[in-house]
């Protein structure tokens, strides 16, 4: 397959892309389900324009969740037993570990007692999302919709999945919106730490997933305030020319470089040639300090990750 991978605009820097989809709901009332709103609270599925038929989800009543707890709860208790057993007769047994994930949600309204993953008046921004974005209504088994952060927009691209051939992209541009309709975009812990809420100026929003969203998201969170190689000291500048000439990746992109809150730098190098349908962007990455230093990772600031 040739390939055919998203480029930005001259003088538009590209900042990342990861696979996204839109959310889906993880408490025991609403787990495995989404729906799209107005804010009404109405389901406004059949309202979207050019989206085929979804499935319809039906939250579940409050008798058949105590059920469905009992159940995982006697499970859970099965299965503790069981690691007593083994790790009394030595096995090295650990349970996974969790990562920005939270069992407390921070809206009840949108993640317990619903989830809607579309809030959006009529003629909002919201509703001209793709459809390609619903795991229920695109195959995403075979295909995958990455989101694109430049510092001048927004982008959702569709493309074809074969783990057989990860490399083999073949973008179409299924939506874009300028970041000056963006107004916030927040991190959402609850439950397996993987969504983010993009709200835009017209009050709607939608709520994302994403497994490298802290990647995806850096540059959208925050506004970034990028810095040009000539603005950095002359001791920054040759840290920076020897880190990207150590990459040894002739197809790289110009550094994107930005200043922490704490007074470190972050020095992220994009790499088109290793882009992948399965991961999106591919990076390297340094930290250093005010003299160009790079900074050990013991010594990172929580803003430097």
């Amino acid at each position: 397959m040739e390939l055919n991978i998203w480029q930005p605009e001259h003088g538009e820097t590209l900042l990342g892309r990861a696979p996204v989809a839109f959310a889906t709901g993880a408490a025991p009332r609403v787990k495995g389900m989404r729906w799209f709103r107005d804010p009404g609270r109405n389901d406004i599925r059949c309202e979207l324009p050019g989206w085929p038929e979804g499935p319809i989800h039906s939250a579940r009543s409050t008798g058949s969740v105590v059920a469905r707890k009992s159940f995982r709860g006697a499970a859970r208790a099965a299965g503790v037993a069981v690691m007593a057993v083994l790790s009394s007769a030595g096995g090295n047994v650990s349970a996974p570990s969790g990562g920005d994930g939270s069992d407390t949600p921070e809206d009840p309204a949108n993640e317990v007692e619903d989830f809607p993953v579309m809030w959006a008046a009529q003629d909002t921004i919201a509703r001209t999302l793709p459809w390609q974005l619903d795991p229920s209504r695109f195959d995403h088994t075979h295909h995958r919709t990455h989101m694109i952060v430049t510092d001048r927009r927004l982008i959702v691209v569709g493309l074809p999945y074969d783990k057989k051939n990860l490399e083999a992209i073949d973008d179409e541009v299924l939506w874009q919106c300028p970041r000056t309709e963006i107004s916030s975009v927040e991190l959402k812990d609850f439950k397996d730490g993987n969504d983010f809420q993009v709200t835009f100026v017209d009050g709607s929003w939608c709520r994302l997933t994403c497994i490298w969203r802290r990647a995806l998201t850096r540059y959208l969170v925050q506004p970034p305030d990028l810095l040009s190689l000539e603005s950095l000291s002359e001791k920054q500048r040759a840290a920076v020319l020897e880190f990207t000439a150590g990459v040894n990746a002739p197809d790289s992109m110009a550094p994107i470089i930005t200043r922490n809150a704490c007074g470190h730098y972050n020095v992220d190098l994009l790499l088109p040639g290793q882009f992948t349908s399965a991961f999106g962007s591919s990076e390297e990455n340094l930290v250093m300090d005010s003299e160009g230093q790079e900074v050990d990772v013991d010594d990172y600031h929580p803003e430097d990750f």
